[in-house]
């Protein structure tokens, strides 16, 4: 998108008379996303009326001013991570001058072909994020763009440090702006403002030294380790993304057949589940017939209800843990079995979280990484079908369509609900042009 026209940039203040700066430690679940590259999201809304006039007097300062509001119950993200050199972890820092940085931009590209959920080159989407400044000892936290397609519709992109919160919090975030902006008043049912106090969060303080050790040892002794520089994006070039939809039909479906190609009766058959070894085994095929490499898939898990006692609804920041899945070749997933080999496996991983503590989860987490054969193909997923993402309505309409754009590299897929079906599941892939084909018919012909 080489035709992208930057009007402005501005800096966008919480609505707050607040001259107190606000210092914010960090816990167990932000720090693990320390060195994590920010999360980047688009979501596109479809205008029958964008005209210059319409979008400047009457579209953007609503949205400029609701942004700010909003911005009073999640100030957190109008700060910046600082890392001290003298202190052992970094902090949130939100000073009475800070604001988030909003970039207003025009492009004439097709909204329809960019916002679809067809083939589009990744590239596609980049300029429609904005990029978030990252040094060694600071690092914003948020930063937006919003873009005209006149006469089209316009798209809103989000940009924020993984270690400040977690897609739950992101998506709460977006649906709060969306619901001030349209209704002008504060959505009762979010129980805002969010809760700042890190005490609710009752973790060993000793798994934060473990957090530690394990990324001085992933840095390989280097002081990368403690600066807040992040790793190179993994952008793999002729790189294509698609958006496909499992109908909640398509899950029974799925669901059925795990039940009656299963020797098992104790399976866990969440659409979750089905959704993840359907696409964990499309995946595996589609990049090539060596049955004896090694393959591996991580998910995420919300503690929040596992934590005793459990973290309140409104609490900012991240309250998820990575769950590893290793130790198979990718025959488990590659024969006819395979797709009830995948959900016998993730039903397994589900059961033990149960009897397992957070102390031990992490500890069979970081043994797994270590013990990582190199060259390990990996599945990881992004997001999740409960969040609720296609709420945000900001007054002109629900999103036509919303992409986590993070799902860059060639290993980390999206999961959403359906826009227009209870109990469907969007599936957003990133491959490369000759894999995704062969992902595609994989795909549709094995519902």
């Amino acid at each position: 998108m080489e035709d992208l026209n930057v009007i402005k940039i501005s800096r966008v203040s919480p609505a707050t008379d607040s001259v107190e700066p606000l210092i914010l430690p960090l816990t167990f679940f932000d720090l693990m996303w320390l060195k994590l590259n920010p999360t980047k999201r688009v979501t596109f809304y479809k205008l029958t009326e964008s005209s210059h006039d319409s979008f400047y007097s009457v579209i953007l300062p609503k949205l400029e001013r609701s942004l700010s509001i909003v911005l009073t119950h999640f100030l957190p993200l109008s700060g910046n991570l600082k890392w001290d050199p003298q202190e052992p972890k970094p902090h949130i820092v939100v000073l009475p001058q800070d604001a988030v940085s909003l970039t207003v931009a025009e492009t004439e590209a097709d909204f329809s072909h960019v916002s679809g959920k067809g083939l589009r080159h990744q590239t596609e989407l980049y300029h429609l994020v904005p990029e978030l400044p990252v040094s060694s000892d600071s690092a914003s936290i948020l930063a937006m763009q919003v873009t005209l397609f006149p006469n089209q519709g316009f798209s809103i992109g989000t940009t924020v440090h993984h270690v400040a919160m977690d897609g739950k919090t992101l998506v709460k975030f977006l649906k709060s702006w969306a619901h001030i902006c349209k209704h002008g008043t504060t959505p009762q049912d979010f129980h805002l403002p969010m809760l700042l106090d890190r005490t609710v969060v009752n973790v060993p303080a000793r798994l934060e030294l473990k957090l530690f050790e394990f990324l001085r040892y992933l840095s390989q002794g280097k002081d990368y380790a403690r600066t807040l520089d992040l790793p190179p994006a993994n952008k793999i070039e002729d790189t294509v993304r698609i958006t496909l939809e499992l109908t909640k039909e398509n899950i029974e479906k799925l669901k059925k057949k795990a039940k009656n190609e299963s020797t098992r009766s104790d399976l866990h058959l969440s659409t979750f589940v089905v959704t993840y070894a359907y696409v964990l085994t499309c995946a595996l095929k589609a990049r090539g017939s060596d049955s004896n490499r090694p393959v591996a898939f991580d998910y995420g898990v919300d503690f929040r209800d596992r934590l005793d006692p459990p973290v309140p609804v409104n609490y900012f920041g991240n309250c998820v843990m990575p769950i590893n899945v290793n130790g198979y070749e990718a025959r488990t997933f590659l024969g006819e079995d395979g797709f009830v080999n995948g959900v016998e496996i993730l039903s397994d991983s589900l059961r033990g979280l149960s009897s397992q503590g957070v102390e031990s989860l992490w500890e069979l987490y970081e043994d797994a990484l270590k013990k990582r054969e190199q060259g390990t193909e990996t599945l990881f997923l992004a997001g999740s079908n409960k969040f609720g993402i296609y709420e945000s309505d900001f007054g002109w309409g629900r999103p036509v369509s919303t992409e986590n754009i993070s799902v860059s590299g060639n290993n980390l897929f999206s999961m959403s609900e359906m826009r227009d079906e209870i109990g469907g599941v969007e599936i957003g892939m990133c491959l490369k042009k000759c894999e995704m084909d062969v992902f595609i018919s994989i795909f549709q012909n094995g519902l």
